[in-house]
């Protein structure tokens, strides 16, 4: 990974870096990342944005992922990508360009595409190649016609790269989705020292939001251990909602909806929205505290 908190001609307060906009009119934004592929991060996107809007909330996913599963997973037609978050993050576009609205009520995306692949090699060297997105972010309330954003979700790319840092310096907390599988605890120590980083060098706010242990299957002895081994290492930071593994989960983004609207009574649905319940409340308990 690039470090690029490692530069000793960036001043501690940044004029590159745009404030973020009042708080009565900031979305409470949420970096959902792992560095290991296939466990959940998208489909984790997808289905919480959708519950998210379910009961009430505004919703932006944007998607980091150059594969743009997230996109597809959401119906978005590559040609109707004219407009996508390499434009935004390369300085060809403000956000609200690139956000489309979903067949989800309250619900929206900033695409990506491919070209995001190339989007470190050409921004590696700016000043301000940490913040592009929280620059982005930063605006999208400004001006805004109908409901602002409440919460936006970022879907970033299966490792630690530039775009992940961007993703976590934008962020307030970063949701880590964790599959029940062997090796489930390998690497975790390494994101959360990326996180360490970036909170010590880039967002001074950045915490553990939560993790969410994916792909449960009851049948299986090694699933269940996972969860405790998780819950012994973490504690607390472990929301107790276990998303499990469930066939219309898989199915649902082949025909670009999320589960909650392909099958709304299936387990992987039910288990999404107790997501969702337990994020609004631990968002009071926080403001509360």
């Amino acid at each position: 990974m690039t470090d690029i908190t490692a530069d000793p001609n960036r001043p501690e307060t940044d004029p590159s870096v745009v404030p973020l906009v009042p708080a009565e009119v900031r979305p409470r934004i949420l970096a959902i990342a792992n560095q290991k592929g296939g466990v959940g991060k998208t489909t984790t996107a997808i289905n919480l944005g959708t519950a998210l809007a379910a009961i009430g909330e505004t919703v932006l996913i944007i998607d980091l992922d150059p594969q743009g599963n997230a996109s597809t997973g959401l119906g978005i037609d590559r040609r109707a990508r004219e407009t996508s978050t390499y434009d935004v993050l390369s300085g060809g576009a403000p956000m609200r360009d690139a956000v489309l609205a979903t067949a989800v009520p309250r619900l929206f995306i900033a695409p990506s595409t491919m070209d995001l692949s190339g989007l470190e090699l050409e921004i590696g060297q700016a000043r301000d190649r940490a913040f592009r997105l929280r620059n982005a972010i930063g605006e999208i309330n400004k001006n805004t016609q109908g409901a602002p954003f409440t919460y936006v979700l970022v879907d970033c790319p299966p490792s630690l790269n530039l775009l992940t840092v961007n993703a976590m310096a934008a962020a307030h907390a970063v949701l880590v989705p964790l599959q029940c599988e062997f090796f489930a605890l390998e690497g975790l120590s390494q994101l959360l020292q990326t996180v360490d980083q970036v909170k010590a060098a880039l967002n001074p706010q950045l915490t553990i939001h939560g993790i969410v242990l994916t792909m449960f299957d009851a049948r299986n002895n090694l699933s269940s251990q996972v969860v405790a081994d998780v819950r012994n290492f973490m504690g607390s930071k472990v929301y107790e909602t276990v998303i499990p593994r469930n066939v219309r989960v898989s199915e649902a983004p082949s025909y670009g909806k999320p589960v909650l609207v392909y099958d709304l009574k299936c387990v992987g649905s039910e288990a999404y929205l107790r997501l969702a319940t337990e994020i609004i409340q631990r968002e009071k308990e926080l403001k509360a505290s």
